[in-house]
């Protein structure tokens, strides 16, 4: 629909009373309260949510149709389940083209409508029966012999409508028709997908780095972009990634969904079980008391709130195979914890974000960096990058590079040739040749303690023909963390440097 017509139809007050056919069971005002039952809802991390909804309704005997008001507008219809004693379900159908202003002129192309005009000077009022000719690009009527352009003029003008559209809907509407074996008032139970109902944990840390300890507060933070308000809803969280095809055919198509956020580091993946309910290979966080989840709303709930747990600093920076740096490049801030059970948060860890604060001299908390965790067990060992190290640094150089010749040949490569029909096997031997590379890494801390940083040589795996690298000389033990990856713990000095240099031979 075109900008000028939003606006020209903007300013069209709609009057007069909707004429509507006889009301089907289940059908309300729809200025009136919201006409859902005993709403459950259980959401999940993937933006889906399973809605179960217990209306009590009178059903007369025989085929009738039942309208269910209030239901999402995102509902993805060929999930739905209903269930009603006595009855079986004939047909079903979703409404979810809304009652607007818009819808409402789009649905009278065809039609004939009263204008109503209001003369600015004398407030007299003319009324004209027109007949909508187009809504594209504006509001095209003709008015007797003529025909007019409705414009956004300022003009004070009602449109009045004789009648509101069959398959317009003040509120997300699903119709199901029903054939009944008995009358009477009964339960009746949908149970629905729907997208646009998700959460994820934010979690609040107070970082103590005089104590080496952070106490960390974890919120479930809802969202409904539903269209449709859940009223007092016993809410169950699901936490991990449950697979959905989302093919949402009716309503309004899903966004996909935005890119993961760059995620914090789990050095270690956690073995221990927590204290939570679980669904099958899924942790359970249900809601203590029920709770309307409002539509275009975001919610909070509490789910974790302990204290000084053990925390400490590290700096790293980790350096690609050959990288020298045309000047220091600074270490990144981290801050490890651990989520188990002695020693640690003592709980799994739903996907979210880490907002990390520390105290200033005068006790104030301020904000100091933020990252995101995925899904963690608990007795995992996490160390999530806050920012860029402002005193500490890191400069890596190569300073010498030369090839080493070996004196030995190896049958390296071996294939097959088909002469006259007969197979002939044919060997080159190939000379390796190994190159022998000198690393220096140079740290620097500008702070008045000192500090150690964790150093890492990445690039070192190659593929199979690459495996036998060796480091033959450095001047701090290092560790090798795997095949691709070696790392030195520095220590520097307060307001000092310290400069670590290996020796490496390798195929590449």
């Amino acid at each position: 629909m075109a900008k000028g017509f939003k606006r020209a139809f903007a300013s069209l007050a709609l009057a007069g009373t909707a004429l509507i056919a006889a009301p089907a069971i289940g059908q309300s005002d729809p200025t009136g309260k919201s006409e859902q039952g005993d709403v459950a809802v259980t959401i999940y991390n993937s933006g889906q949510a399973l809605v179960q909804d217990v209306r009590q309704i009178a059903i007369p005997q025989g085929r009738t149709r039942i309208e269910f008001p209030d239901v999402s507008s995102r509902i993805r219809a060929e999930t739905l389940s209903f269930d009603a004693a006595g009855t079986t379900i004939v047909e079903q159908n979703f409404d979810y083209d809304l009652l607007t202003p818009g819808k409402l002129m789009e649905k009278a192309v065809g039609e004939t409508i009263t204008l109503v005009r209001t003369n600015p000077a004398t407030g007299a009022e003319t009324r004209e029966r027109a007949k909508v000719l187009s809504v594209a690009g504006g509001v095209v009527v003709q008015i007797g012999n003529r025909i007019e352009v409705l414009r956004d003029d300022g003009l004070p003008v009602r449109a009045v409508f004789d009648k509101v559209p069959d398959n317009l809907r003040a509120r997300p509407t699903l119709s199901v028709t029903v054939d009944s074996a008995r009358g009477g008032t009964r339960p009746v139970s949908l149970r629905y997908l729907t997208p646009g109902l998700g959460w994820s944990a934010d979690y609040v840390a107070l970082y103590d780095e005089v104590k080496g300890t952070v106490d960390m507060q974890g919120w479930v933070t809802l969202t409904n972009q539903t269209g449709t308000t859940f009223e007092a809803a016993k809410t169950m969280l699901v936490a991990g990634n449950v697979q959905t095809q989302n093919n949402n055919r009716y309503g309004r198509p899903s966004p996909p969904p935005p890119p993961p956020p760059p995620r914090g580091s789990i050095d270690s993946m956690g073995t221990e079980s927590p204290d939570r309910e679980r669904l099958g290979d899924f942790y359970l966080y249900p809601l203590d008391e029920r709770t309307t989840i409002a539509n275009a709303q975001t919610k909070q709930v509490s789910f974790l709130d302990v204290t000084a747990v053990p925390a400490s600093k590290v700096y790293t920076r980790t350096i690609g195979w050959l990288q020298s740096d045309n000047e220091p490049q600074k270490a990144a801030s981290e801050i490890a914890f651990s989520s188990s059970r002695n020693g640690g948060l003592g709980d799994a860890l739903p996907a979210g974000t880490v907002r990390f604060y520390q105290r200033d001299a005068r006790g104030t908390p301020q904000f100091i960096g933020e990252n995101s965790v995925g899904h963690t067990p608990m007795g995992s060992r996490l160390s999530l990058s806050t920012g860029e190290a402002f005193d500490v640094s890191v400069e890596a150089t190569v300073m010498a590079r030369t090839k080493i010749a070996s004196e030995e040949y190896e049958r390296s490569a071996r294939y097959r040739v088909i002469e006259d029909g007969r197979v002939r096997q044919v060997q080159i031997d190939r000379a390796k040749d190994f190159y022998r590379t000198t690393m220096r890494y140079r740290v620097t801390n500008a702070r008045p303690v000192p500090v150690n940083v964790e150093v890492t040589q990445a690039g070192l795996d190659r593929g199979y023909w690459s495996n036998d690298f060796r480091v033959v000389s450095e001047n701090l033990k290092g560790e090798q963390i795997n095949l691709d990856r070696r790392k030195w713990t520095v220590p520097v000095p307060a307001n000092g440097d310290y400069e670590l240099t290996v020796v490496y031979e390798t195929r590449y």
